[in-house]
């Protein structure tokens, strides 16, 4: 029996692993599973394309947009306080998604809302345009923003492009594709600016993790201290970690690196956007990760007044959460220790809708290290679970307490 219940947990990870998976990295639809080792293949735009936009025709991801009551509260707002600049106008709403936001532009007085939208959820936002009575405003059109002819120039665009870190993909170029080929000069983008900032953090779940396999002797009476080593390596790697960091983690003011302005930024600049930043730590700790957040700018009528949409550690939570990159080694730093260097985001080789972040920094008198950050590729080919080291980690983490409980069953 003993026998059966290993191979079946060896099989299929539990529930609750898969939980707490959920905190070590995000893949492209938002709900942060974690990545499967994979054979890394680079694929055509177009498959590309089709494995994105499958990722979006289930109600996982829609459920969790919309739930985020930050992201969906701050666009009703922002749609409802231009109205006056809404009022009477055609408008284009790219990756439309369920159509909430053309049913606000709607509400705000819209006289055409064009709803384009790739993906098989297109089907759903016909329903529930119909279920709110604005089907003679909008308009749903199944198709690529990029494919799609539509009968007349638009004066607003409005859409919810942003990803993981803001560029992760690549939606924006949709958006700016949209605005050279649709919007009528002088027109209205909703949001109109991005910002993107860093700052050190020190993260206590690395040391909890790591610490864990110190405690395994004290609990089972197997010493596997050794692992900490091996800990170490899966958890610090090169992937995007996608979790909220908890504002007191914050250890310096955030700098700013990088800021878009949607009315002139180009496809080509989006190729690599980059910027330096320089900021002090707040006291003393032990620097182990760079946090990357966003924000979104919307322009209101009541200047200079606008409406920021914010993902920082300092304001309530969003399901894009924060962009965590971990450092090989912490580094220990004091009160007003300089953290400087450069960030560049660029698309991954694998795919051109995964964002790579790479960092060069310098922490007080350390010497200038480097690292590149990515987000698994979702496309890669499943090969056997425990090829991927980070993936061995986190079920062991899980299932050591089984393994000994199996043990000593057997010796009884």
């Amino acid at each position: 029996m003993a026998l059966i219940m290993l191979n079946k947990e060896l099989q299929v990870p539990d529930s609750t692993m898969r939980k707490h998976r959920n905190k070590v990295v995000a893949t492209h639809d938002g709900r942060r599973r974690m990545s499967y080792a994979g054979k890394k293949r680079k694929l055509d735009k177009t498959r590309q394309d089709r494995f994105y936009f499958d990722s979006y025709s289930d109600v996982t991801i829609h459920e969790e947009m919309i739930a985020d009551h930050v992201r969906t509260s701050t666009y009703r707002t922002a749609i409802l306080k231009n109205s006056e600049l809404i009022r009477g106008k055609v408008v284009l709403d790219v990756g439309a998604g369920t159509g909430v936001l053309s049913i606000f532009c709607a509400q705000a007085g819209a006289k055409k809302v064009y709803a384009v939208e790739a993906c098989s959820i297109a089907e759903q936002a016909v329903e529930i345009v119909k279920q709110n009575n604005v089907e003679d405003v909008v308009e749903v059109i199944r198709g690529t923003v990029e494919t799609v002819e539509l009968p007349e120039k638009v004066e607003v665009i409005v859409s919810e492009w942003m990803g993981y870190a803001l560029l992760h993909e690549s939606m924006l170029n949709s958006v700016l594709y949209a605005r050279d080929r649709w919007l009528k000069a002088g027109g209205l983008i909703l949001p109109s600016r991005a910002e993107i900032y860093i700052t050190p953090i020190s993260d206590p779940v690395v040391e909890d993790r790591l610490y864990f396999w110190y405690t395994v002797k004290e609990q089972y009476g197997v010493d596997m201290s050794c692992m900490s080593n091996f800990a170490r390596r899966c958890i610090k790697n090169s992937d995007i970690t996608v979790s909220a960091v908890a504002m007191e983690d914050v250890l310096s003011h955030p700098a700013r690196f990088a800021e878009l302005d949607l009315h002139s930024v180009t496809a080509e600049e989006l190729r690599t956007v980059k910027g330096r930043f320089t900021c002090e730590s707040f006291g003393s700790a032990a620097v182990n990760a760079f946090c990357v957040y966003f924000t979104v700018t919307f322009p209101c009528p009541e200047k200079p007044h606008s409406l920021v949409l914010s993902t920082s550690p300092f304001k309530p939570e969003t399901h894009w959460k924060q962009a965590v990159l971990y450092l090989d080694s912490p580094v220990e730093v004091v009160q007003d220790t300089p953290v400087s260097g450069e960030v560049s985001m660029f698309p991954s080789e694998d795919s051109s809708r995964h964002i790579c972040i790479h960092v060069d920094y310098t922490i007080g008198e350390q010497k200038r290290q480097s690292k590149t950050f990515s987000i698994p590729d979702w496309t890669a080919e499943p090969q056997p679970y425990f090829e991927k080291e980070e993936s061995a980690l986190i079920w062991l983490e899980r299932q050591t307490a089984l393994f000994v409980i199996i043990i000593v069953s057997n010796k009884n």
